[in-house]
């Protein structure tokens, strides 16, 4: 017994001989969780937690952009919401976008991302964005995601839509948005060009512009031609475009809706060794282009934040 009294009172000996935490610590009954004994947040935790990323989903008309991407001097769509970020948050925030359309195309779903340490609900961004920004912009809705979150990098696919019209001329309310050729066009046809367009090729033929670019190889999941009245749509999807590919590859079918380019022509135009003795098809106006929407191969939930506050 007197063993026993002894080695209580050496480890209450040994215990008293401690200072500050590690005191704490020793007077800790077992089964206690050393993890209870976190350290404090650093300085900067409450701007990290405040410094949150912001995905937006942004409808534009793009007729009176010179495009997406910020240049100086002209007017852009990135230019155009960054400045109204900076009207509403008052931070000059470095504004990233999931594609760059072209001069007087449009959007229904472009993405663009961007971080900020206002604490506004994404509804109040919503409202706030759509008050500051002109009538051709306008925000959809509003997102906190992860901080890695990146709108053109997490990007699996994008949707484009090019809208033409057998028309001469289409009514006021369409005009912006749809390119009227003035000719009949046999469907068909360019349905069955379209599907040559499935899969992986080398898309040479199909660009505006190659500086630069070595690798022209890309994947279509999506080629499709339809019809309602007078209005063609080509509807494509895939992971990436080359600068005006969507506009020359609507072009090409419309050769072959008119019959001035035979199917078998357009499906050689993605054959290295035999396109060269073709004539590339035309680019058509960028007015009928829209970028419909932006794909990711995660769930929406899965890039938010946890406890996201709408």
């Amino acid at each position: 017994m007197a063993k026993t009294s002894s080695s209580i009172c050496s480890i209450a000996s040994h215990r008293a001989s401690k200072t500050g935490p590690e005191a704490i610590r020793a007077l800790r009954r077992p089964g206690i969780a050393e993890e209870t004994a976190r350290p404090l947040p650093s300085s900067n935790w409450l701007t990290e937690k405040l410094n949150r990323r912001i995905k937006l989903v942004v409808q534009y008309d793009g007729t009176d952009f010179c495009g997406w991407a910020e240049q100086p001097n002209v007017r852009t769509v990135h230019g155009t919401l960054k400045d109204s970020i900076f009207r509403v948050s008052g931070e000059d925030v470095e504004l990233r976008g999931a594609s760059r359309t072209d001069s007087g195309a449009h959007a229904r779903g472009q993405v663009a991302d961007f971080a900020s340490s206002n604490p506004m609900p994404t509804s109040a961004w919503v409202k706030t964005l759509n008050r500051a920004l002109p009538e051709d912009v306008r925000i959809e809705s509003a997102r906190f995601v992860r901080p890695d979150f990146h709108s053109r990098f997490f990007a699996r696919g994008r949707e484009y839509r090019y809208t033409l019209s057998t028309l001469e001329k289409v009514e006021p309310h369409r005009a912006r948005f749809v390119w009227a050729s003035g000719f009949g066009l046999d469907i068909p046809r360019m349905k069955v060009a379209a599907i040559c367009l499935l899969g992986k090729h080398d898309f040479r033929a199909f660009a505006e512009e190659l500086d630069g670019i070595n690798n022209c190889v890309r994947e279509l999941s999506k080629a499709e031609v339809t019809h309602r009245g007078d209005e063609v749509v080509v509807t494509l999807i895939g992971s990436a475009f080359l600068r005006g590919m969507v506009r020359r590859i609507t072009g090409g079918l419309f050769e072959v809706g008119r019959g001035k380019r035979t199917v078998a022509e357009f499906a050689e135009l993605l054959d290295e060794g035999r396109r060269e003795r073709l004539t590339w098809p035309v680019v058509l106006p960028a007015k009928g282009l829209t970028l419909w929407k932006v794909l990711y191969g995660r769930k929406l939930r899965d890039l938010r934040e946890e406890n996201e506050e709408e």
